[in-house]
């Protein structure tokens, strides 16, 4: 009988570990922890950044301050640009595409109608690049528009706040304060000189929020640098005047443009500085460019006659010449095969004649009997080669030849003022040192500007005697017109021919500028009528008239008392109310 071999016992069991396949488990495991701590130890102490840069873009941000740009004021505190808030309309096309904003046809097309764009154009706009979060829509919109943006609620349309430039005085001020650009950024006249100032710099402040939105730790906080105003010379109420009375000389005569330029004589303040035509800076919408141009401080012209009492004043201080000299005077004279010529013969005249007269002749002479380099020095002395000292982006320096060779019919023309060139400004800078006694300063746009001492460029005795002969040709001579009820005015007239291709043709330039009261002078006023269409066209005529009732207004103004009240029958004001 065979014996039976005893059952295992299954609770006994215990499997045979193979070692190859533990092994690879275990090395498994710990490959997967090994690189979990590599990564975690590359990430944490090799390139943090990236790892901080993502936490920042979720818990970092920043909200700016925002600033206005700075207000523009008239020396009495009127102001001429502002800046008022508005509204700009933009859209997140990412998050209109994914909301399916461009399918809420009837809202697009509301939107579009009061954007005033088509509805392909805008669905084009918002829709071209998918993945663009930013896009404008409409810019400086007015509030009725924005709130019905906001009623339409489309997603992805958003509005932002920004601010719009305003000019209270619209095209009288315009072509001195110039505008601002969509982004409020000066690019015409004091707007552009004095962009820096005007604008301010946002404030910064950098915190960290939770993941609910509210704000746990401020980091930086950078306060808003905020804009300076500017505080002008101009007073606008001479600068409304001169340019209502500009126009309406304009009209009168049928010219083609015309400039205003009034200054304080002992300051070299400039109170009003008008051209027309002009445009409104509020709405330049199909103005053409060369309207934008400040004619007074750009545009260069041959004086004519107003020159000839520089001729005089130099004939002074060379001493060729006293207030009591007699030149003899023809009705033409030829020089280098050139003629000059008077209206008529004047015979002997002395200088106050020559001026009142407005005598090419006399002024010819009085130019040949002094040393070239003399005479044409005093012309730069003057300033009629270099800017007043404005400031102002565009300014000529006009235009004088240095060379060394002058024929001497050419220092004849030069005489009463043809061959040199120069700005409305620098005329009004010259006459300004007349009435000041002889000392030459810069002028300027900017209320109480820093003093200048200047530059005595003629004596004070010479520049008195010149004055009372430019008094004469008011009261005496051809320029009545310019006369103003109750004060004394000193002044000159100018009628140039104006050059063009081929040399002269048969347009003019009416001229006056002047001077009141004489007895103490304060103010200087230049007019400069182009080309007038009419009959008339000579200084005396078209820019007198215009000078009497602006300087007329400024006096009274500035409440400078009467300096001939022998002369004051009723006095009345600018608007035509009498006083009494």
């Amino acid at each position: 009988m065979t014996a039976r071999k005893p059952k295992k016992n299954k609770d006994n069991y215990r499997p045979t570990i193979i070692p190859w396949r533990f092994n690879l488990v275990v090395g498994g495991i710990s490959l997967v922890f090994l690189g979990l701590i590599a990564r975690a130890a590359y990430i944490q102490v090799i390139e943090p950044d990236m790892l901080k840069a993502q936490g920042d873009l979720r818990s970092l941000r920043t909200a700016t301050k925002d600033t206005h740009r700075g207000s523009i004021t008239d020396r009495h505190g009127e102001e001429l640009a502002v800046s008022v808030p508005v509204q700009t309309v933009y859209a997140d096309p990412k998050y209109v595409i994914e909301k399916n904003g461009l399918s809420q046809t009837r809202r697009l097309q509301a939107l579009a109608d009061v954007l005033g764009m088509d509805l392909s154009t805008l669905k084009q706009r918002i829709g071209t690049n998918p993945k663009r979060r930013f896009v404008y829509l409409a810019r400086q919109i007015n509030p009725a528009i924005a709130d019905y943006v906001k009623e339409l609620r489309i997603p992805g349309i958003h509005l932002r706040k920004e601010s719009k430039r305003f000019y209270p005085a619209g095209e009288i001020t315009a072509h001195l304060i110039g505008f601002t650009d969509v982004d409020d950024m000066g690019i015409e006249g004091l707007e552009r000189v004095y962009n820096d100032v005007l604008t301010g710099e946002s404030g910064k402040k950098q915190y960290r929020k939770d993941a609910k939105g509210n704000p746990i730790e401020i980091l930086d906080e950078q306060e808003a640098k905020q804009p300076q105003d500017i505080v002008l010379s101009i007073d606008q109420r001479i600068q409304a005047l001169a340019y209502r009375e500009l126009i309406a000389g304009i009209k009168s005569f049928k010219a083609n443009s015309g400039s205003v330029v009034v200054a304080d004589v002992h300051t070299g303040e400039i109170l009003a500085l008008a051209n027309a035509p002009s445009f409104n800076p509020n709405n330049r919408s199909g103005v053409a460019p060369h309207r934008f141009r400040n004619r007074a401080i750009t545009d260069v012209f041959e004086p004519g006659s107003t020159m000839k009492p520089l001729t005089v004043l130099s004939a002074l201080e060379f001493g060729s010449a006293n207030q009591d000299t007699v030149i003899k005077t023809g009705r033409t004279m030829r020089i280098g095969g050139r003629r000059v010529s008077d209206p008529r013969a004047y015979g002997e005249q002395t200088l106050a004649d020559i001026l009142k007269n407005s005598s090419n002749m006399g002024s010819t002479r009085l130019a040949l009997d002094m040393p070239k380099d003399y005479f044409i020095g005093k012309f730069f002395e003057m300033g009629f080669s270099e800017d007043t000292g404005t400031g102002l982006i565009g300014e000529t320096p006009g235009m004088l030849s240095d060379r060394s060779r002058w024929s001497k019919f050419e220092l004849a023309t030069l005489s009463y003022g043809y061959g040199l060139a120069i700005s409305p400004l620098q005329l009004a800078r010259f006459y300004a040192t007349v009435a000041n006694g002889g000392i030459k300063r810069p002028l300027s746009v900017l209320k109480d500007p820093e003093f200048n001492q200047g530059e005595r460029v003629v004596s004070q005795k010479n520049a008195r005697a010149l004055l009372s002969m430019l008094e004469q040709v008011v009261s005496d001579g051809g320029a009545w017109r310019a006369k103003v009820e109750g004060y004394r005015v000193a002044g000159k007239t100018g009628t140039a021919i104006k050059s063009g291709i081929g040399g002269y043709g048969n347009d003019y330039r009416g001229l006056f500028a002047g001077i009141a009261p004489v007895s103490d002078p304060q103010v200087v006023v230049v007019v400069v009528i182009d080309e007038p269409a009419g009959d008339l066209y000579h200084g005396g005529e078209i820019a007198a008239p215009v000078f009497s009732k602006v300087m007329a207004g400024t006096l009274r103004y500035l409440n400078i008392a009467p300096d001939a009240v022998e002369q004051l029958t009723t006095q009345t004001d600018v608007t035509g109310v009498s006083n009494g």
